[in-house]
C-alpha cells in the first residue's frame, strides 16, 4: 500500500492510501461472493447470477463500496503508521476512486490528538479546610455503632415511636381499593416518615393482633392520582418490636473494638474521622488546583475525542445495568431521560475528564516524570488485591503502558498539589457553581485512577472504518441520522434496490 498527500490542518490529519490492483480485485470478488446470494437477476436462480452479469446490469462499480469497506481498516493503519501522528476518534473515508491501472485510492480524514500549551500549574492557590473533629461527630459515629449492635425484641405492649411494627394494610378511596395501597407483612419503623403523613402517627399505641382504620389525606404534591385525596387504610398489626440499644460503657467498647475503655474507643473514633477528613480535604485541595491549572492551559479538543469518551461512559453505564438485570433504556426511563438527553447531560463531565487528563499528561511530559518497573509491578499487585484477582490475569487485560501512563499522570497531579498554596478562605467561583449544577465529575476529583482497560486511541480507534465509509464528512455531526444514506455511492443504492426486488 502506498500513502501520499499527508496533510495536517485545523486539527485534522488527512492522507490517501492506494491499494494495488490485485488486492482490490480480490476484495471486489469477495464482495460479489458475499452479496450474490441476495441478488435476483432474471433468468438465473437467486444467488446464481455471474458477477459480470450483475455488473452489466448495475454498473462495474456495484461492489466497490463493499470492497473498500473490507480494505479500509488495513489501509488506514498503513497510512496512519506512515504519517506517525497520534489521532483520536474514528476515521472518515472522504472519498475513493479507481485509478487507470485498476488500483483503488482511498482518502481518509481523522482528528489529531490535541496539542496542549500549559499555563501556570505551580504555585496556584486553593482553599484547604481545617480538619477539626468535634464531640458531636464522635457521638454520632458512636451512636451509629450502637445501633448496629442493637437487639430487636418482640414486646407485648402498645407500639411507641421508634418501634418496628409488622402490618398488613389495605387502602380504600370512596369505598374502593386503589392501586398501590395494599401490602402484607410489611415492617414499618414508627417515626421513620417512610409512609404518607399521618399513617405512622395513628399506629402509636397499637398492639399485636389489633386492627385499625386510619383516615389519611394525601398531600397535594403527591402522585396526580392521589394528590389531596381522602382515603381509609385498614391495618392489622401482627407484631410489635422494640430496639434495645447496648449501654455505652467500657464493656461496650471491649465488645466492638480492641480498646478496654469507652474513652479510648472514642479517641480512636476521633482519629479515624480525622484521617478520613484529612484525606478528603487533601483530595479536594488537589482537585481544585488541577481545575485551576486546566483553566490556565489551552487545548483545542476535537468533538471526536469528546464523543468517544461519552460513548465509553454510556457503555460503562449500560454494562452496569446489564449486571443488574436491566437495560440502559429502562435505567434512563427511571430518570425520565432518553439516550440523547443523557448524552447531553454527561458531555460536560466527559470534557472535564479529558481536559484534566491532557493537563496531567503534558505536565508529566514537561517535568520528565516516569514510572519505574518496580512501581508498575506494585500497582499491578495493589490493583489485583483491590479487584480480588491475580496479577497475571490483570496483566492480560491491562497493558503495562496503561499502568505507566496512569502512574505518570498521578505523579503530575501530586506535583501540582505539592507546589500549591493552601488558603483558609473558600472561593465561590462561577465555575464551581456551574460544575455543581451540571453534576460533573472530573478526573481531577479522583486521587487514584482505576486501573481498568480503557478505550483504545490512535489507530486502534479505527474499529469500524466501514461505518465512516458510508458517511460523507459533512454527515459526521449526525452519525445516527439515516439521511447520511444519501451520501452513499450510486452503485450501492442500485444494488440495494435490486436486493429489495
Amino acid at each position: 500500500m502506498d500513502t501520499k498527500n499527508i496533510e495536517r490542518e485545523k486539527g485534522k490529519l488527512s492522507f490517501q492510501v492506494t491499494v494495488d490492483a490485485a488486492a482490490f480485485e480480490t476484495a471486489v470478488n469477495q464482495a460479489y461472493l458475499k452479496a450474490k446470494r441476495r441478488i435476483m437477476v432474471p433468468g438465473f436462480r437467486k444467488g446464481k447470477a455471474p458477477r459480470m452479469v450483475i455488473e452489466g446490469m448495475y454498473g462495474a462499480d456495484v461492489f466497490y463500496e463493499d470492497a473498500v469497506d473490507s480494505l479500509a481498516l488495513d489501509a488506514f493503519k498503513a497510512g496512519s503508521a506512515e504519517a506517525g501522528d497520534r489521532t483520536v476518534g474514528d476515521p472518515a473515508i472522504t472519498n475513493y476512486h479507481l485509478n487507470d491501472d485498476k488500483s483503488m485510492t482511498i482518502s481518509y480524514e481523522i482528528a489529531l490528538y490535541p496539542e496542549v500549551t500549559l499555563g501556570e500549574y505551580k504555585g496556584l492557590t486553593a482553599y484547604k479546610a481545617p480538619v477539626e473533629i468535634g464531640d458531636e461527630e464522635v457521638s454520632r459515629e458512636l451512636e451509629s455503632v450502637q445501633r448496629r449492635n442493637s437487639r430487636i425484641l418482640t414486646v407485648d405492649r402498645g407500639a411507641k415511636d421508634g418501634d418496628t411494627v409488622t402490618i398488613d394494610f389495605d387502602g380504600y378511596r370512596d369505598g374502593k381499593r386503589f392501586q398501590g395501597g395494599k401490602g402484607e407483612n410489611h415492617d414499618l419503623v414508627l417515626g421513620s416518615g417512610s409512609f404518607v403523613p399521618g399513617f405512622e402517627e395513628q399506629l402509636i399505641g397499637a398492639k399485636a393482633g389489633e386492627e385499625r382504620e386510619l383516615n389519611i389525606t394525601f398531600p397535594e404534591d403527591y402522585t396526580p392520582e392521589l394528590a389531596g385525596a381522602d382515603v381509609v387504610f385498614k391495618v392489622k398489626v401482627h407484631e410489635v418490636q422494640e430496639t434495645q440499644l447496648p449501654e455505652l460503657d467500657d464493656e461496650f467498647a471491649k465488645d466492638v473494638s480492641e480498646y478496654d475503655t469507652l474513652e479510648e474507643y472514642k479517641e480512636s473514633i476521633r482519629r479515624e474521622l480525622a484521617e478520613a477528613r484529612e484525606k478528603s480535604v487533601e483530595n479536594g485541595f488537589r482537585a481544585d488546583l488541577i481545575r485551576k491549572a486546566v483553566s490556565n492551559m489551552t487545548a483545542d479538543i476535537p468533538d471526536a475525542m469528546v464523543n468517544s469518551r461519552v460513548n465509553a461512559m454510556l457503555e460503562d453505564v449500560a454494562r452496569r445495568c446489564r449486571a443488574q438485570g436491566m437495560s440502559l433504556q429502562q435505567y434512563l426511563g427511571m430518570m425520565g431521560l432518553d439516550e440523547q438527553s443523557y448524552r447531553r447531560f454527561i458531555r460536560p463531565s466527559a470534557l472535564s475528564d479529558i481536559q484534566a487528563e491532557l493537563l496531567l499528561e503534558k505536565v508529566a511530559e514537561v517535568e520528565g516524570l516516569t514510572a519505574s518497573e518496580e512501581e508498575i509491578e506494585a500497582e499491578y499487585a495493589s490493583s489485583a488485591e483491590r479487584y480480588d484477582t491475580d496479577v497475571e490475569t490483570l496483566k492480560k487485560g491491562v497493558p503495562a503502558d496503561v499502568i505507566a501512563a496512569d502512574l505518570k499522570m498521578r505523579k503530575a497531579g501530586d506535583l501540582i498539589r505539592d507546589n500549591g498554596i493552601a488558603t483558609d478562605k473558600k472561593e465561590d467561583t462561577e465555575a464551581d457553581s456551574a460544575d455543581a449544577e451540571a453534576g460533573t465529575v472530573s478526573a481531577a476529583d479522583v486521587e487514584v485512577t482505576e486501573v481498568v482497560p480503557e478505550e483504545p486511541e490512535a489507530a486502534e480507534t479505527a474499529e469500524k472504518p466501514k461505518r465512516a465509509a458510508k458517511k460523507a464528512a459533512a454527515a459526521e455531526t449526525v452519525p445516527d441520522s439515516e439521511d447520511a444514506s444519501e451520501d452513499k455511492p450510486k452503485a450501492r443504492r442500485r444494488t440495494r434496490k435490486k436486493e429489495e426486488e
